[in-house]
């Protein structure tokens, strides 16, 4: 079964002009592969967390990309040997777009849409040996200092030309009833109460 581990607790904070923001990400062993999710743009906290987990960047095989924001997205390139999953039902090997199988990470990986935040979102489910951990990128993200509630309802203001409220709260839902375990695009790992 998979292993899986908060790397980077995401985070995001407006500012004057835009937003402070890193996301989550997240290294998930799975069939003796090492996968990381969403590599956000905070080079210096994800080289910390990879290094104290005795891992180089050449050393991961996939990279989960769950939309193309870029701080979700903007440090992927600097694992040079991994295949990316990407939001668009492609893989990348190098400069080989592929279409890819929803398990292409592992049999106890799925990835699965989860569009309304953006268009193209996906969400990467993992089965572990105690529960089912969700990578739900940001379907569900919390600002710094806010209380970090589900509300399957809450407004979605960080990108509003591309939001569809409508498919956020389906995805939500889709979510909340898979998942023991959901890890945010920004914010704690947060316990599913069923």
């Amino acid at each position: 079964m998979s292993e899986v581990k908060v790397l980077v607790e995401g985070y995001a904070r407006e500012v004057k002009r835009g937003w402070l923001a890193s996301s989550s990400v997240a290294l998930i062993k799975s069939n003796s592969k090492t996968i990381i999710t969403d590599p956000g743009c905070n080079r210096k906290m994800l080289l910390e967390a990879l290094s104290k987990e005795n891992i180089q960047a050449k050393d991961v095989d996939f990279v989960f990309l769950s939309h193309g924001h870029a701080d979700h997205a903007l440090l992927a390139g600097i694992f040079e040997n991994a295949n990316f999953v990407t939001f668009e039902d492609l893989m990348y090997e190098k400069d080989l777009q592929l279409e890819y199988n929803k398990n292409i990470m592992g049999p106890d990986t799925e990835v699965i849409k989860t569009p309304g935040h953006s268009p193209e979102h996906c969400s990467l489910v993992v089965k572990t040996k105690k529960s089912i951990v969700v990578v739900a990128g940001d379907v569900f993200w919390w600002a710094e200092g806010e209380d970090q509630k589900v509300n399957i309802e809450k407004e979605d203001d960080a990108h509003p030309k591309e939001l569809d409220m409508e498919k956020l709260i389906e995805s939500r839902k889709k979510l909340l009833g898979i998942a023991d375990w959901i890890i945010p695009g920004h914010g704690k790992m947060f316990k599913v109460e069923k």
